[in-house]
């Protein structure tokens, strides 16, 4: 029987954005309800049947591994890939982790209700070395609509905003390590390359997407969880 596919996370940020709450904890580790949101991510794809983990380490690394070594029904490795090591040489130093063809990633703060079978088939349609999932962010503010004659004429409270952003919940063919540096920013110069070769392409998610870039997401991620209307808990 053939093993399920792998999941690369991205985990090793010091999360400076979170401000003092990051001090003591590194960010994946900072908590939605009573779980940590990596294991939120990790849940995700194990709903699909997806629970063999390579979870790149840095910041406070210790801290992670401590919390996932007696996880059950998941086969986690602990990949320490540096301090300060940027999110391509991140993945770049687990290439001798993976085993198959493609592997997933993601990133270590964000959470989704994306249908992982459905972002691989479109992968494996395509026959690119990279998928990347593409979300419609939501604005941080409330927006206007202004008319000619200078008037407020409506609100509308943090609406979705039209352009599509990168959103994680990536599909990669082992060749991207041709593209990746041992110290590259994944978003930056492969992604560009990638992009040039015609070798990227987008999987267009119309759900629910969510990072938790700082604390007030992190509040809004809880009041989600505590009001049982969180999209992503499969």
């Amino acid at each position: 029987m053939k093993k399920a596919m792998q999941v690369v996370i991205l985990c090793g940020g010091k999360g400076t954005r979170m401000g003092h709450h990051t001090k003591f904890l590194p960010k994946p580790l900072i908590k939605i309800g009573q779980r940590p949101i990596l294991w939120h991510i990790m849940k995700i794809y194990s709903f699909y049947g997806f629970n063999r983990f390579i979870l790149c380490l840095g910041y406070k690394k210790q801290k992670i591994e401590e919390y996932f070594s007696h996880t059950r029904g998941w086969h986690i490795t602990f990949a320490d890939t540096g301090l300060n090591t940027n999110t391509g040489g991140r993945i770049k130093r687990i290439e001798k982790y993976i085993e198959d063809d493609n592997f997933l990633a993601t990133y270590g703060d964000g959470v989704a209700d994306v249908n992982i079978n459905g972002l691989i088939q479109f992968h494996n349609k395509n026959k690119k070395i990279a998928t990347l999932t593409a979300v419609k962010p939501r604005s941080q503010f409330g927006i206007m609509d202004i008319a000619t004659d200078d008037t407020v004429s409506d609100f509308h409270e943090k609406p979705v905003l039209t352009h599509w952003v990168n959103g994680g919940f990536f599909v990669f063919n082992r060749r991207i390590f041709k593209y990746l540096g041992k110290d590259d920013i994944l978003e930056r110069k492969p992604f560009y390359q990638l992009s040039k070769d015609k070798e990227l392409v987008a999987y267009k998610h119309h759900g629910f997407w969510e990072c938790m870039d700082t604390y007030k997401d992190n509040l809004e991620l809880n009041q989600a969880w505590k009001s049982h209307t969180a999209p992503w808990a499969m």
